[in-house]
């Protein structure tokens, strides 16, 4: 754990934009050439499912998702998955704070920022159309693709939330279906209250799929049973498309387990730490802290 203090910043007025593009920033240690054409499409329907590359070259490669349809008040479009060509990378917008919550590469967050000096940025466009389950399983497709058309990647940065992964553990991973968007895209967060016993744990990247960010602030509990909590619940949501209601109750935890027997009521609230979103505030009952 970091002893390094930190100021709440909620002044960002822009925040993060529900249902903004996925962007994924793959760390390199060398210069990598835009793949073929031919090749990233093939690797793309292997992946995706059915694609048209409308755009080719060394600066941008675009691909029409044609199984994957939005659908917008004035109309009906495909999805459309973008990759840049590489491009110098010189640690923007990767901060103590950032760096403090990358949990899933403690050992090598320090080394991968010093020694990748370059960098190759994909997105999804129009994906905002799209219901929540179907966009995180393309979204996870779409990783998967890249991660086998860049095969000398060191490892990938989810900007949307803030996760920081070796490439390998990317490549690796034997989670199925929507799921694997919550791993790589949306990260658990856990903050000490300097001066207090207090303990914050939230989540980052639900907005991208126009769903709910979580809140807990507590004290007295196993911080990773709350983390665990939290997993647990944005993979709930995800596939149940957030049937919760503000003042509805959720199943707590008793022993490091989910319990019927302990039931924790929800609410919507602005975020308590940056950026500024709403978020889902789970009220830990016994264990909560703050006024609700």
């Amino acid at each position: 754990m970091s002893d390094e203090v930190f100021r709440q910043d909620l002044a960002d007025e822009n925040g993060l934009q529900p249902g903004g593009p996925f962007l994924i920033r793959m760390l390199f240690k060398e210069p990598v050439p835009m793949p073929e054409k031919g090749d990233m499409t093939a690797v793309m329907e292997r992946h995706i499912g059915p694609v048209e590359c409308f755009c080719h070259d060394e600066k941008t490669a675009g691909f029409a998702a044609l199984e994957h349809i939005a659908e917008f008040k004035d109309g009906k479009a495909p999805v459309q998955l973008m990759v840049m060509g590489v491009s110098p990378f010189e640690g923007e917008g990767v901060d103590a704070f950032s760096m403090s919550q990358m949990w899933d590469c403690l050992e090598d967050r320090e080394r991968i920022f010093r020694e990748c000096r370059y960098q190759v940025v994909a997105v999804d466009m129009l994906a905002a159309g799209l219901p929540a389950l179907e966009r995180a399983d393309m979204d996870a497709d779409f990783l998967e693709a890249l991660a086998e058309l860049y095969p000398t990647c060191e490892a990938f940065h989810f900007l949307n939330c803030g996760k920081l992964f070796l490439a390998e553990d990317v490549r690796s991973h034997q989670i199925k279906g929507p799921d694997r968007f919550i791993r790589f895209g949306v990260n658990v967060r856990f903050f000490n209250i300097e001066g207090t016993e207090d303990k914050m744990i939230d989540t980052l990247g639900m907005g991208t799929l126009f769903l709910p960010d979580l809140q807990y602030h507590f004290h007295g509990m196993d911080p990773n049973w709350v983390v665990n909590h939290a997993y647990n619940m944005e993979s709930y949501l995800l596939a149940n498309a957030n049937p919760i209601e503000d003042g509805e109750t959720v199943d707590g935890m008793e022993n490091g387990q989910m319990s019927r027997q302990v039931q924790w009521k929800c609410q919507y609230e602005d975020a308590l730490i940056q950026p500024p979103r709403g978020v889902l505030d789970i009220n830990m009952g016994e264990y909560a802290s703050g006024g609700r």
